[in-house]
Protein backbone atom coordinates (compact mmCIF):
# COMPACT_ATOMS: atom_id res chain seq x y z
CA UNK A 1 0.00 0.00 0.00
CA UNK A 2 1.53 3.28 -0.58
CA UNK A 3 2.05 6.19 1.84
CA UNK A 4 -0.38 8.35 1.22
CA UNK A 5 0.50 10.91 4.57
CA UNK A 6 1.05 14.12 3.88
CA UNK A 7 3.38 14.53 6.61
CA UNK A 8 6.33 11.86 6.23
CA UNK A 9 7.91 10.12 9.87
CA UNK A 10 10.83 13.01 11.09
CA UNK A 11 13.03 12.60 14.28
CA UNK A 12 12.35 11.56 17.98
CA UNK A 13 9.53 14.14 19.38
CA UNK A 14 8.95 11.45 22.42
CA UNK A 15 11.64 9.81 24.50
CA UNK A 16 11.09 7.61 27.10
CA UNK A 17 14.68 6.61 28.89
CA UNK A 18 15.41 4.10 31.18
CA UNK A 19 11.78 4.84 33.00
CA UNK A 20 10.92 2.69 36.16
CA UNK A 21 7.77 2.86 38.60
CA UNK A 22 6.79 1.33 41.25
CA UNK A 23 4.25 0.75 43.86
CA UNK A 24 4.75 0.02 47.09
CA UNK A 25 7.98 -2.20 46.45
CA UNK A 26 6.04 -4.02 43.33
CA UNK A 27 8.02 -2.61 39.98
CA UNK A 28 5.04 -1.65 37.44
CA UNK A 29 7.95 -0.49 34.76
CA UNK A 30 11.59 -1.73 35.03
CA UNK A 31 14.28 0.23 33.03
CA UNK A 32 12.13 0.97 29.74
CA UNK A 33 13.37 3.02 26.61
CA UNK A 34 11.96 3.97 23.28
CA UNK A 35 11.25 6.94 21.03
CA UNK A 36 8.28 8.03 19.10
CA UNK A 37 8.97 9.33 15.74
CA UNK A 38 7.63 12.81 14.60
CA UNK A 39 3.56 11.93 13.07
CA UNK A 40 4.18 8.09 13.15
CA UNK A 41 1.81 5.76 14.78
CA UNK A 42 3.27 4.12 17.66
CA UNK A 43 1.66 1.00 19.36
CA UNK A 44 2.10 -0.20 22.35
CA UNK A 45 1.18 -4.17 23.23
CA UNK A 46 1.45 -6.65 25.84
CA UNK A 47 -0.31 -8.56 28.46
CA UNK A 48 -2.81 -7.23 30.77
CA UNK A 49 -0.79 -6.11 33.87
CA UNK A 50 2.11 -5.62 31.32
CA UNK A 51 2.60 -1.96 32.61
CA UNK A 52 1.18 -0.32 29.46
CA UNK A 53 -1.24 2.45 30.80
CA UNK A 54 0.95 3.09 33.72
CA UNK A 55 3.55 4.14 30.99
CA UNK A 56 0.87 6.89 29.39
CA UNK A 57 0.26 7.78 32.92
CA UNK A 58 4.42 8.49 33.26
CA UNK A 59 4.47 10.12 30.13
CA UNK A 60 0.74 12.71 30.65
CA UNK A 61 2.48 13.89 34.27
CA UNK A 62 -0.16 11.72 36.65
CA UNK A 63 2.59 9.17 37.80
CA UNK A 64 6.15 10.24 38.83
CA UNK A 65 8.59 7.33 38.01
CA UNK A 66 11.39 6.89 40.60
CA UNK A 67 14.13 6.57 37.85
CA UNK A 68 14.85 7.65 34.38
CA UNK A 69 13.60 10.76 32.55
CA UNK A 70 11.08 11.64 29.91
CA UNK A 71 11.71 14.44 26.85
CA UNK A 72 9.46 16.11 24.70
CA UNK A 73 10.82 18.11 21.81
CA UNK A 74 13.90 18.04 23.48
CA UNK A 75 12.46 19.47 27.25
CA UNK A 76 11.83 17.05 30.49
CA UNK A 77 8.91 16.59 31.36
CA UNK A 78 9.73 14.71 34.98
CA UNK A 79 8.74 18.04 37.47
CA UNK A 80 5.25 19.28 35.45
CA UNK A 81 1.73 18.57 36.29
CA UNK A 82 -0.62 16.99 33.89
CA UNK A 83 -2.32 20.42 32.73
CA UNK A 84 1.62 21.64 32.02
CA UNK A 85 2.15 18.51 29.83
CA UNK A 86 -1.15 18.95 27.38
CA UNK A 87 0.12 22.93 27.32
CA UNK A 88 3.32 21.76 25.56
CA UNK A 89 1.44 19.40 23.23
CA UNK A 90 0.68 16.21 24.97
CA UNK A 91 -3.24 15.36 25.06
CA UNK A 92 -4.64 11.70 26.60
CA UNK A 93 -7.46 9.76 26.06
CA UNK A 94 -8.71 6.95 28.60
CA UNK A 95 -10.02 3.68 28.96
CA UNK A 96 -13.25 4.65 30.04
CA UNK A 97 -15.35 7.47 28.96
CA UNK A 98 -15.37 10.49 30.54
CA UNK A 99 -17.66 12.66 28.77
CA UNK A 100 -20.46 14.52 29.70
CA UNK A 101 -23.48 13.15 29.16
CA UNK A 102 -26.12 15.13 29.68
CA UNK A 103 -24.10 17.85 27.28
CA UNK A 104 -24.09 17.74 23.33
CA UNK A 105 -21.39 16.80 21.16
CA UNK A 106 -20.57 20.48 20.34
CA UNK A 107 -19.97 21.13 24.16
CA UNK A 108 -18.16 18.48 24.92
CA UNK A 109 -15.44 18.94 22.02
CA UNK A 110 -15.19 22.24 23.26
CA UNK A 111 -14.16 21.49 26.76
CA UNK A 112 -10.77 20.54 25.05
CA UNK A 113 -10.36 24.08 24.30
CA UNK A 114 -9.94 24.86 27.60
CA UNK A 115 -6.20 25.22 27.05
CA UNK A 116 -6.22 27.79 24.37
CA UNK A 117 -8.95 29.92 26.61
CA UNK A 118 -7.16 33.40 27.96
CA UNK A 119 -10.59 35.67 28.84
CA UNK A 120 -10.72 36.89 32.84
CA UNK A 121 -14.15 35.00 34.21
CA UNK A 122 -15.27 38.76 34.54
CA UNK A 123 -14.35 39.58 30.67
CA UNK A 124 -16.79 36.20 30.27
CA UNK A 125 -19.53 37.11 32.83
CA UNK A 126 -20.12 40.57 31.81
CA UNK A 127 -20.02 39.40 27.70
CA UNK A 128 -17.03 41.83 26.88
CA UNK A 129 -16.43 41.73 23.26
CA UNK A 130 -12.77 39.78 23.56
CA UNK A 131 -14.77 36.99 25.66
CA UNK A 132 -17.44 36.69 22.99
CA UNK A 133 -14.31 36.70 20.22
CA UNK A 134 -12.78 34.04 21.66
CA UNK A 135 -15.82 31.95 22.31
CA UNK A 136 -16.71 32.31 18.29
CA UNK A 137 -13.19 31.14 17.52
CA UNK A 138 -13.20 28.10 20.03
CA UNK A 139 -16.71 27.06 18.78
CA UNK A 140 -15.87 27.71 14.78
CA UNK A 141 -12.65 25.27 15.93
CA UNK A 142 -14.71 22.75 17.27
CA UNK A 143 -17.21 22.75 14.11
CA UNK A 144 -14.10 21.90 12.03
CA UNK A 145 -13.34 19.38 14.15
CA UNK A 146 -16.91 17.84 13.60
CA UNK A 147 -17.11 18.26 10.34
CA UNK A 148 -13.50 16.30 9.99
CA UNK A 149 -14.74 13.54 12.30
CA UNK A 150 -18.16 13.67 10.18
CA UNK A 151 -20.83 13.75 13.13
CA UNK A 152 -22.28 17.09 12.22
CA UNK A 153 -25.58 15.36 12.16
CA UNK A 154 -25.35 14.75 15.78
CA UNK A 155 -23.56 18.10 17.04
CA UNK A 156 -26.34 19.43 19.35
CA UNK A 157 -27.02 15.43 20.51
CA UNK A 158 -26.50 14.97 23.85
CA UNK A 159 -23.47 12.55 24.10
CA UNK A 160 -25.14 9.98 26.67
CA UNK A 161 -28.23 9.48 23.81
CA UNK A 162 -25.00 8.07 21.47
CA UNK A 163 -24.36 4.53 21.11
CA UNK A 164 -20.53 3.83 21.93
CA UNK A 165 -18.74 3.97 18.92
CA UNK A 166 -20.02 7.51 18.70
CA UNK A 167 -19.59 8.79 21.94
CA UNK A 168 -15.58 7.28 21.55
CA UNK A 169 -15.52 9.63 18.23
CA UNK A 170 -16.78 12.24 20.63
CA UNK A 171 -13.80 11.60 22.78
CA UNK A 172 -11.44 11.60 20.03
CA UNK A 173 -12.48 14.89 19.27
CA UNK A 174 -12.45 16.33 22.28
CA UNK A 175 -8.44 15.38 22.18
CA UNK A 176 -7.80 16.99 18.83
CA UNK A 177 -9.42 20.58 20.47
CA UNK A 178 -6.39 20.85 22.55
CA UNK A 179 -4.26 21.02 19.24
CA UNK A 180 -1.59 18.49 20.87
CA UNK A 181 1.52 17.06 18.99
CA UNK A 182 1.08 14.04 20.41
CA UNK A 183 -2.43 11.95 21.03
CA UNK A 184 -1.76 9.36 23.46
CA UNK A 185 -4.86 6.63 23.28
CA UNK A 186 -5.71 4.21 26.10
CA UNK A 187 -7.57 1.32 24.30
CA UNK A 188 -9.68 3.49 21.66
CA UNK A 189 -10.99 0.47 20.49
CA UNK A 190 -11.90 -1.43 23.75
CA UNK A 191 -15.62 -2.50 23.54
CA UNK A 192 -15.78 -1.93 20.22
CA UNK A 193 -17.45 -4.24 18.05
CA UNK A 194 -16.00 -5.07 14.29
CA UNK A 195 -17.63 -2.36 12.35
CA UNK A 196 -16.74 0.15 15.10
CA UNK A 197 -13.42 -0.41 15.03
CA UNK A 198 -13.34 -0.39 11.44
CA UNK A 199 -14.50 3.26 11.30
CA UNK A 200 -12.24 4.35 14.74
CA UNK A 201 -9.19 3.05 12.64
CA UNK A 202 -9.98 5.25 9.68
CA UNK A 203 -10.17 8.38 11.65
CA UNK A 204 -7.01 7.76 13.60
CA UNK A 205 -5.33 7.45 10.21
CA UNK A 206 -7.00 10.48 8.62
CA UNK A 207 -5.74 12.09 12.34
CA UNK A 208 -2.11 11.24 11.49
CA UNK A 209 -2.03 11.28 7.83
CA UNK A 210 -3.97 14.14 6.94
CA UNK A 211 -3.33 16.87 10.46
CA UNK A 212 0.06 15.11 10.48
CA UNK A 213 -0.42 14.33 14.70
CA UNK A 214 1.78 11.65 15.86
CA UNK A 215 0.53 8.53 17.95
CA UNK A 216 0.79 6.53 20.60
CA UNK A 217 -1.75 4.34 21.57
CA UNK A 218 -2.32 1.12 23.56
CA UNK A 219 -4.30 -1.63 21.86
CA UNK A 220 -5.04 -5.15 22.54
CA UNK A 221 -6.32 -6.08 19.08
CA UNK A 222 -3.75 -7.46 17.11
CA UNK A 223 -4.73 -6.90 13.50
CA UNK A 224 -5.66 -3.22 13.92
CA UNK A 225 -2.17 -3.07 15.76
CA UNK A 226 -0.63 -4.76 12.51
CA UNK A 227 -2.59 -2.85 10.46
CA UNK A 228 -2.36 0.64 11.05
CA UNK A 229 1.03 1.01 13.10
CA UNK A 230 4.28 2.40 12.09
CA UNK A 231 5.90 0.95 14.84
CA UNK A 232 5.77 -1.09 17.73
CA UNK A 233 6.73 -1.74 21.30
CA UNK A 234 6.21 -4.35 23.26
CA UNK A 235 5.79 -4.34 27.13
CA UNK A 236 6.01 -7.78 29.85
CA UNK A 237 6.50 -7.58 33.09
CA UNK A 238 6.77 -3.94 32.68
CA UNK A 239 10.05 -4.53 30.62
CA UNK A 240 10.42 -3.94 26.66
CA UNK A 241 10.82 -7.75 24.48
CA UNK A 242 10.36 -5.76 21.35
CA UNK A 243 10.32 -2.48 19.55
CA UNK A 244 10.50 -1.88 15.89
CA UNK A 245 8.10 -2.55 12.40
CA UNK A 246 4.97 -4.53 12.69
CA UNK A 247 6.94 -7.44 10.53
CA UNK A 248 9.57 -7.41 13.21
CA UNK A 249 7.74 -7.67 15.97
CA UNK A 250 5.22 -10.63 14.40
CA UNK A 251 8.61 -12.53 14.35
CA UNK A 252 9.93 -11.75 17.35
CA UNK A 253 10.39 -14.83 19.40
CA UNK A 254 10.29 -13.28 22.38
CA UNK A 255 7.09 -11.55 21.55
CA UNK A 256 5.45 -14.43 20.16
CA UNK A 257 6.48 -16.79 23.66
CA UNK A 258 5.08 -13.87 26.02
CA UNK A 259 1.87 -12.40 24.15
CA UNK A 260 1.07 -13.68 20.60
CA UNK A 261 1.19 -17.00 21.58
CA UNK A 262 1.79 -18.30 17.65
CA UNK A 263 4.03 -21.24 17.13
CA UNK A 264 7.15 -20.18 15.42
CA UNK A 265 8.64 -21.93 12.39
Amino acid sequence: MPDTRSFMIGAPILEVSNVSLSFGGVRAITDTSFKVLQHEIKAIIGPNGAGKSSLLNCINGIYRPQEGSIWFKGKSLQKITPNAIAREGISRTFQNLALFRRMSVLDNILVGRKLHMNAHFLAVAFQMPSAREEERLNVERCEEIIEFLEITDIRDTPVGKLPYGLQKKVELGRALATEAEVLLLDEPMAGMNVEEKREMCRFILKVNEELGTTIVLIEHDMGVVMDISDNVVVLDYGKVIGDGPPDDIRNNQKVIDAYLGVAHD
